[in-house]
């Protein structure tokens, strides 16, 4: 059995940029982040994170997602394409189905970049 592949927090997208609010983006560092912000703008998609990272083992079975949702297999597995290819996501085959799992570093890369943490310290 393999386990997912997980990416260094260097290799994420948003990794890149500081807090917004420590100082403004620049053009290259907001082209960056666009498309983790995009995969994680769809309300399924959203939702599909949330299922996958509040599940007892930390990942989840694209056959037992499909269930959440009155959505066809197909669509489900083009938004977690979508999540997997903007670097939220870790996937893993095992025989016929597929196992995802939340690359925590990507969540911890979004919280950071609306993090008011550096607003807070500049200001003390």
């Amino acid at each position: 059995m393999t386990t997912a592949r997980t990416l260094p927090p260097t290799d994420l997208p948003s990794a890149c940029c500081t807090p917004l609010t420590g100082s403004s983006l620049s053009a290259e560092e907001a082209e960056q982040v666009v498309p983790l912000l995009k995969a994680l703008a769809d309300p399924v998609r959203l939702r599909l994170v949330s299922l996958i990272a509040s599940s007892a083992t930390g990942e989840a079975c694209v056959c037992d997602l499909n269930e959440a949702f009155d959505q066809t297999q197909a669509t489900i597995s083009h938004h977690l394409k979508v999540l997997h290819s903007a670097g939220v996501l870790d996937r893993e085959k095992r025989g016929v189905w597929v196992y995802y799992a939340v690359r925590a570093q990507a969540l911890a890369a979004v919280a950071d970049l609306f993090s008011t943490s550096a607003l807070v310290g500049a200001e003390a």
